[in-house]
């Protein structure tokens, strides 16, 4: 039943083809402007992530899930196939987003040899982890608040979060630079290529599986 609701979802975001190729094509021309060859990852895998979310709409405003649960299946296959759906998608802007970088930086510097571009991939793979992080963040947080409150809610509680989390590390900005905290950047890099991506992807792992459980406990007692 989980494949069936999954090909019900991707129907739904095929409605979207057209502005996923403007955002790529908007990607390539960010790297090709600004040669800031990490922006795409993060970017596509935060769109396609987020475009992922819509679903919980069409279902809503169809009343989908009255009909579904009427098949052979439950409150907790439903849940799941979002959650399977959400991640899938946000892994694959992350890839995609890293393909379309290294196949623009090659171009860029097979046309401009004078101007070569040294990819580093481990940064690449840490970027686009670190992009995967990120919206599985936002992710993990609103999809119980939509199961609690509804699409539109949820994604109102997204914008607040998001606007938290801005402030928080603004306010920590301007702490430390107020209290004159030296910080070794040396010493954070190095941690951060030893262990950045292994602690990215424990720590999404983990928020996925404890939004999911949120997620569900919620939806179990709720009427539909």
């Amino acid at each position: 039943m989980i494949k069936a609701l999954l090909k019900k979802d991707l129907y739904n975001l095929s409605t979207y083809k057209a502005s996923l190729i403007i955002i790529i094509l908007f990607c390539g021309i960010a790297i090709i402007g600004t040669n800031a060859i990490n922006i795409a990852p993060a970017i596509i895998c935060g769109i396609i992530g987020m475009i992922s979310l819509s679903t919980f709409s069409y279902d809503e405003i169809s009343k989908a899930n009255r009909y579904i649960l009427t098949l052979p299946t439950n409150r907790k296959e439903l849940v799941r196939e979002k959650y399977i759906l959400v991640i899938g998608t946000t892994i694959l802007g992350g890839i995609l987003g890293m393909v379309l970088t290294i196949i623009v930086v090659n171009i860029m510097n097979y046309l401009r040899p004078e101007n070569i571009i040294n990819l580093d991939y481990q940064s690449l793979i840490i970027a686009t982890i670190g992009g995967i992080f990120a919206i599985s963040f936002l992710q993990s947080v609103q999809i119980p608040s939509i199961y609690k409150w509804g699409a539109e809610k949820g994604r109102i509680q997204m914008f607040i979060l998001v606007l938290i989390i801005v402030a928080i590390l603004v306010g920590i900005y301007v702490l430390i630079n107020k209290a004159n905290i030296n910080i070794d950047i040396e010493m954070i890099n190095n941690f951060i290529n030893k262990f950045g991506i292994m602690l990215l992807i424990i720590s999404t792992i983990i928020m996925y599986f404890i939004s999911y459980k949120i997620a569900y406990k919620i939806y179990k007692n709720k009427e539909e």
